[in-house]
């Protein structure tokens, strides 16, 4: 975005009186990350008031400030534009930008798989256009308004990830970005304890088609019952299904994992053989969402091929990590919920990559008043006779070790519920070159620093 503070009270519907009409190009809500020429939007909470950093965001280079309009003691002779409020006025200029952009805009959302996918969708197409994409977790109501206003001009294609804790937040944003395509990847069970039920879940994810253009498609997870309904009740709607279930457009009908990532053939709309160098067949599943959006815009099955190649998630998630030792870890660790996690055990049970194999399990979160029950069950995905041992981390992971006591010994099986140095320890003893460990747990849980040592 480069628009001069005149244009931007302009959007607002403000009066602006200047000696001079500074031009903008960038918006900022961290002084820590603020950019010469950027737009500082202060923000005032319960416990800080971004009016307190102002004159360090113009001591940094800021262009101008928003200033709300009852916060007393604005500063003098520096470019400063009165609004009612600062998350509004970011939204009001993202609405605006948005309008002005020709940029084809994919908006993605699910319980699990939202990241990699938009990582999938915005590797596959960026060999052969101008692409952003959201950036870590600026996937809310701030953060998607960030996103678009720092995108460029020329952008061809505007790949955003959509999140939500509550109904209300992913129609909000579908409306904002106003999308071309989107994405549902699967329902879980995160944030269970806000939308009362997978039904509930569905519900608000299922809100990404509120902004959805005209002429425009839905691509989602057939697999998903939950989903049925809604689409059925929407015949307007232009959809298309992904899974490994028959029924579905396109489909995964044969997957196997190597070291260097996943191989797998699909049949229905595209019947290739492709290979992605990231593991697991969940994220194949998510591939398949990134390969419907390929072939909507024009790109064929070899261009989708050499693209996949190359495709980079972001950390910690199904992320290989080769240890001192010649172990391989896999850091799935960015964030977990009974779906997800069952999805990651199955692809170590299956893998043929490694013959020892070692679970690391941390706590579920934000599941609502069933996270007994939900930790409890995945004693059912856990075979003694496929993993060596089991590692358990967080007070709630005391409930599937209770019910894992069964199946392993002492020398199989550990819960801690806060020190990570004893799964360290139990694990050093434990694991060698052929060990493969899955480390898997909500963000809460910092998992990752159970593999730090093991890379030194």
């Amino acid at each position: 975005m480069k628009k001069s503070l005149a244009e931007i009270a302009n959007w607002l519907g403000e009066d602006v009186s200047l000696e001079n009409n500074p031009l903008v190009s960038g918006v900022s809500i961290n002084t820590r990350t603020l950019q010469p020429g950027d737009l500082f939007i202060p923000f005032r909470g319960e416990n800080v008031n971004g009016h307190r950093f102002v004159q360090d965001a113009f001591d940094k280079g800021a262009a101008a400030s928003l200033w709300l309009k009852d916060e007393p003691n604005p500063p003098k002779d520096v470019p400063l534009l009165f609004v009612e409020s600062g998350e509004k006025a970011l939204q009001q200029m993202a609405e605006a930008y948005r309008e002005e952009l020709n940029a084809t805009f994919i908006g993605i959302t699910g319980s699990n798989g939202k990241t990699s996918t938009k990582d999938l969708v915005a590797g596959i197409l960026s060999p052969y256009f101008r692409v952003k994409k959201t950036e870590g977790n600026f996937n809310n109501e701030l953060g998607l308004p960030l996103t678009i206003l720092a995108l460029e001009e020329d952008t061809e294609f505007a790949v955003l990830e959509m999140g939500m804790s509550s109904f209300g937040e992913i129609e909000f944003l579908s409306k904002l970005a106003k999308p071309k395509y989107v994405v549902i990847t699967n329902i879980g069970e995160a944030h269970m304890q806000d939308l009362g039920s997978r039904e509930g879940i569905a519900k608000a994810k299922f809100e990404i088609i509120a902004g959805l253009q005209e002429d425009g498609k839905l691509f989602y997870d057939g697999d998903e019952p939950l989903l049925r309904p809604f689409i059925e009740n929407t015949p307007s709607l232009h959809s298309i299904s992904f899974g490994k279930e028959e029924a579905n457009d396109l489909r995964i009908v044969e997957v196997t994992f190597t070291e260097q990532g996943s191989k797998f053939r699909t049949d229905g709309l595209i019947n290739e053989e492709m290979s992605i160098p990231i593991l697991g067949e969940h994220q194949v599943k998510n591939t398949l969402a990134a390969l419907l959006i390929a072939k909507e815009v024009g790109l064929t099955s070899e261009q989708m091929r050499i693209a996949l190649k190359e495709i980079v998630l972001t950390d910690m998630r199904m992320q290989v990590i080769e240890a001192v030792n010649g172990a391989i870890f896999i850091n799935d660790a960015y964030n977990a919920a009974p779906t997800s996690m069952k999805a990651a055990i199955s692809f170590v049970e299956k893998s043929t990559i490694k013959s020892d194999k070692w679970l690391v399990l941390g706590d579920m979160l934000e599941l609502g008043e069933n996270e007994k029950q939900y930790h409890e069950e995945m004693s059912a995905y856990i075979s003694d006779k496929e993993f060596t041992g089991v590692c358990l981390f967080g007070p709630r992971m005391e409930w599937l070790y209770k019910k894992l006591l069964g199946k392993f010994n002492n020398e199989q099986l550990i819960c801690v519920e806060n020190e990570y140095e004893q799964i360290i320890s139990f694990l050093n003893q434990r694991i060698n070159a052929d060990s493969i460990v899955l480390v898997k747990g909500s963000r809460g849980m910092k998992l990752e620093q159970i593999i730090e040592p093991f890379q030194k």
